[in-house]
């Protein structure tokens, strides 16, 4: 298993567990399977209302002796009611003690998105607060805060692009290690992982498989099928491997962490054992010519009425 390492030399495994629309009662089992075949890298977020379950599996796991706290690797997210300095701490205790833990090993504000605190689901207009009201580096001083209490290790961001990342830069004194966004063969996004390596920021790939499993709500009509792709289905078809486990493997040749989800053991087997599947330069190449910039999770759902937000604006040039 390959690893991207931080700067103070901590080691975070290449490919993880995404448990993004795990159900809380499928979470539990999924993530207790996964520690029990060899993934160390959980990938949560509050906003996912599974964090209880992957909590129990985890300490279980610990219990039995299948693994210590310091050979997992877990990720969690701030939810967008709890932007501001003074909310990042309060939510990311309720996040720990969910999860049953002491600290994360990474924490990242989930959106550069900002909803009233009582409203976790904004809807309407009136349920969001404006970046100024609430700037992002207000935010990330409290994501600052974790880090110096040692409850986070490592801290991020999720779906910024390449200004925002600057904003924080520059108005920060921590650089953002990690930026998790949308990335996969048809949303490759070459400038703005350009521009995070330039940086020093890792990236991390969600959605990875094309997300076909995500909200119908959040699905376009006739939407392409990233699982089945022609290009991706013959390359597995010559590597004896499956699609999934090819566009695995994409993003490690990158130099990208992936999570994709599964709550299923044969392809939690399987998803794990693409970190193996090696990729020529030539394949690599092929994969390269079927981007699209196709976004799966395109960021409408934060585009209301008279609201302060766009997607053109979120997405930004990189």
């Amino acid at each position: 298993m390959q690893h991207l390492t931080f700067a103070n030399e901590d080691e975070m495994p290449i490919l993880g567990l995404g448990t993004w629309k795990s159900a809380p009662n499928e979470v539990y089992t999924a993530v207790k399977e996964a520690i029990r075949i060899g993934y160390r890298h959980i990938d949560c977020a509050a906003v996912y209302g599974n964090e209880e379950g992957v909590g129990k599996a985890i300490e279980e796991a610990i219990d039995e002796g299948i693994v210590s706290r310091e050979e997992l690797w877990i990720t969690s997210k701030l939810w967008n009611n709890a932007h501001g300095e003074e909310n990042v701490l309060p939510a990311l205790k309720k996040t720990l003690s969910d999860l049953g833990l002491d600290y994360l090993d990474l924490y990242l504000i989930h959106w550069p998105v900002a909803n009233q605190t009582d409203k976790p689901g904004a809807r309407i207009a009136a349920d969001f607060r404006t970046l100024e009201e609430v700037p992002l580096t207000d935010t990330w001083k409290g994501m600052e805060q974790a880090k110096e209490q040692g409850l986070a290790r490592h801290i991020g961001v999720s779906n910024f692009n390449a200004k925002q990342l600057t904003e924080l830069i520059e108005g920060g004194t921590v650089v953002p290690e990690m930026n998790q966004v949308e990335l996969h063969p048809y949303l490759q996004q070459p400038k703005l992982v350009a521009f995070c390596k330039s940086k020093g920021i890792h990236l991390t790939a969600y959605s990875p498989l094309g997300s076909s499993d995500r909200p119908a709500g959040m699905k376009a009509e006739d939407e392409p099928i990233l699982l089945e792709d022609a290009e991706i289905s013959a390359m597995a078809e010559k590597k004896k491997a499956s699609p999934a486990q090819i566009l695995i493997s994409w993003s490690i040749h990158r130099g990208i962490s992936v999570i994709p989800k599964s709550v299923n053991p044969k392809r939690l087997q399987e998803n794990l054992a693409a970190a193996d599947l090696q990729l020529t330069t030539d394949e690599m190449k092929q994969i390269e010519a079927i981007n699209r910039d196709r976004r799966y999770v395109d960021g409408k759902f934060w585009e209301v009425e008279g609201g302060p937000y766009t997607t053109a604006e979120l997405w930004g040039e990189l």
